[in-house]
């Protein structure tokens, strides 16, 4: 169990987030103004009425809602100055880089600073004339121990700027909006922009939700107007697989997109809404990749929104927050997000192959895969979930995103309900929902392996399914199951010659800055365990000169030379580092790597049993 220095009071968000202030203090108050928006400042003044007796420390948050690695957002702040009700300074006092206290104070505390902010993602913010990304963790500071206490916005200067506030916070007119508690503050990124928005109704089960769609692009309505027809038929495949949308809180559901070249991609799951970001021209001419990231960010508001990981409840905002539960709270979004597009008729079979190629390589042929389990590649998410460092690691040959290995966790745990249960992996889900998400009761490991049990009726296949491909390092017969539907799992390139992956970027240093050098040849950017360029010792930083005696200037001129050999050919190497230059000889393989292609692709024969099995699985659920 987690311990929780800041909040004490540990509460779970099923009690909080709907809960009225029971601390009969006034709402803690923000004002929001962008004198400087041209050059990316926002300035912030936080009015604490009711000031708690004692020292008042304030902090700036080091983890934000849905991203599990620690973020110092505390650097872009400045200019922080404390003052009591009638203006006169306070003592502020710096404890650490993101923490400030005031010593002495009256019954009201203001705080007022400046925020930097250049980054368009889905965890930082961004200012600029165009508009006021905000990720709340990233732009406020909060007061330590007030975390039960109601929180009020004014956004000043949208008329100066032409902007509107799309949000899931409150609107309590007059351009003030609300969250019930900081956890829910914290969970309600914010746009200001002259954004365009195109809503729509859906029937949950007698009771109506709304659905927004708030996109800051350089696109007409009639765009936005046209991709929110084809998001309402994703949101309606994902409904039925839980049979119910949530209930969202005020009745309505936000998708917050901002979508310019210079963006930071990226999709971040909240409770009412989801901040989504694409670097792209416009949603024009890219709605089927674009569509992507909604499906999964949706996906997300059943599961880790509502179906929530007991190790992220309550989420702490002081540091990174660890969880065992990454692969099925991502993992399991990340296979339904691309496979529900295929039954909501986005993509079909044939594409698919791709996605589950993708999955079935990620679990088979990863070092990190092979060595480590599910729940511990989860763990690891406080590093690598767009961690900050600029020193290298060896994520390479210790590392499997939760993302996929979750996700070909779920592809085999739905092939096998289907065809050893007449269950699928819907039946499961909607177990979970009902035991746990809709009910808002956070749940572990063993909780799931339970569910599993309940839904199968069978604790030994539960067990050992839990045994094996969660805790344990065991793969499913990935070939056997495919076959069921149609699909043959095979070799990518048999009978070629493969050294092993090369990624490089010619251009860029390892902490990121441009390369001072003017060194030719093929600098090796990554070396995988039990690949050939590994056995010959080759690694990262070693400059590939020539292979069989033919000078390397680049990726593809080695991939000309390798390309002509077969499994088992040598290919002499020279090379250099900075121990002088030297020469390997590697022994080239045949690729691990998989594709997956139907059986219709592949020139064999589909039964009526892979039919009906193939499209029980990926046919359109909706009524």
């Amino acid at each position: 169990m987690k311990k929780f220095y800041l909040l004490a009071t540990a509460f779970l968000w099923a009690t909080t987030t709907f809960a009225q202030d029971d601390t009969k203090q006034k709402p803690i108050f923000y004002s929001v103004s962008f004198p400087n928006a041209v050059h990316h400042e926002a300035e912030i003044v936080l009015t604490i009425p009711d000031a708690p007796s004692g020292a008042i420390r304030v902090r700036m948050s080091r983890s934000s809602a849905g991203r599990y690695a620690t973020h110092e957002f505390g650097k872009n702040i400045y200019n922080i100055k404390a003052s009591d009700a009638g203006g006169g300074d306070l003592e502020i006092r710096q404890l650490e880089g993101d923490l400030y206290e005031i010593p002495t104070h009256g019954d009201a505390v203001k705080i007022s600073y400046t925020l930097f902010a250049n980054w368009t993602d889905g965890t930082y913010a961004s200012v600029d004339p165009s508009h006021a990304h905000l990720n709340m963790p990233a732009a406020f500071m909060w007061v330590v121990g007030q975390d039960r206490r109601a929180i009020r916005f004014q956004f000043n200067d949208l008329d100066k700027y032409g902007w509107r506030v799309a949000t899931q916070l409150k609107n309590e007119g007059a351009g003030v909006y609300s969250a019930p508690n900081m956890q829910y503050m914290m969970d309600s990124p914010t746009e200001l922009s002259a954004y365009k928005v195109s809503s729509w109704e859906v029937d949950n089960n007698g009771k109506t939700e709304k659905i927004n769609l708030a996109i800051h692009s350089d696109d007409d309505q009639s765009v936005i107007d046209s991709f929110a027809k084809q998001i309402g038929r994703m949101v309606l495949e994902e409904k039925a697989v839980f049979g119910e949308l949530p209930v969202y809180d005020y009745g309505e559901y936000t998708f917050l997109d901002d979508v310019y070249p210079t963006n930071s991609g990226d999709g971040m799951e909240h409770r009412n809404s989801t901040c989504i970001v694409h670097p792209a021209a416009k949603v024009s001419g890219n709605e089927l990749r674009l569509i992507s990231t909604y499906s999964h960010e949706y996906f997300h508001s059943w599961n880790v929104k509502r179906i929530r990981p007991k190790s992220l409840e309550p989420f702490n905002f002081e540091h990174a927050d660890m969880s065992s539960e990454l692969w099925f709270a991502e993992g399991f979004t990340q296979y339904y997000g691309e496979m529900l597009l295929v039954r909501a008729g986005f993509h079909n079979v044939d594409d698919y192959g791709y996605t589950i190629a993708g999955l079935v390589n990620q679990i088979l042929n990863t070092p990190g895969a092979a060595k480590y389990p599910a729940t511990h590649m989860s763990r690891y998410s406080v590093f690598a979930d767009a961690g900050v460092s600029i020193d290298p690691n060896n994520q390479a040959n210790m590392f499997t995103s939760y993302y996929t290995y979750g996700g070909a966790i779920a592809l085999a745990l739905d092939l096998r309900l289907r065809s050893e249960f007449n269950l699928t992996l819907d039946d499961y889900m909607r177990t979970v929902w009902l035991d746990r998400g809709k009910v808002m009761k956070p749940y572990t490991v063993p909780d799931l392996q339970s569910d599993l049990a309940k839904v199968t009726k069978n604790p030994k296949f539960a067990a050992d399914f839990f045994n094996k491909y969660i805790n344990g390092i065991e793969k499913n017969d990935y070939a056997t199951l495919l076959a069921k539907a149609g699909l043959l799992l095979r070799k990518a390139a048999p009978g070629k010659g493969w050294a092993g992956p090369l990624s490089y970027n010619r251009n860029r240093g390892r902490s990121g800055e441009a390369r001072t050098t003017d060194e030719s040849g093929l600098p090796v950017q990554v070396s995988i365990i039990g690949a050939p360029v590994y056995k010959a010792g080759l690694d990262v930083g070693d400059i590939i000169l020539k292979a069989d005696g033919k000078e390397v200037k680049d990726a593809p001129s080695f991939t000309d030379i390798v390309s002509a050999k077969k499994p088992g050919d040598k290919v002499t190497i020279n090379y250099k580092n900075r121990t002088g230059e030297h020469e390997t000889t590697i022994t080239l393989e045949e690729s691990p790597y998989f594709e997956v292609v139907t059986y219709e692709k592949a020139g064999k024969e589909l039964t009526k049993e892979q039919t009906d099995f193939r499209n029980n699985w990926l046919s359109t659920k909706v009524k």
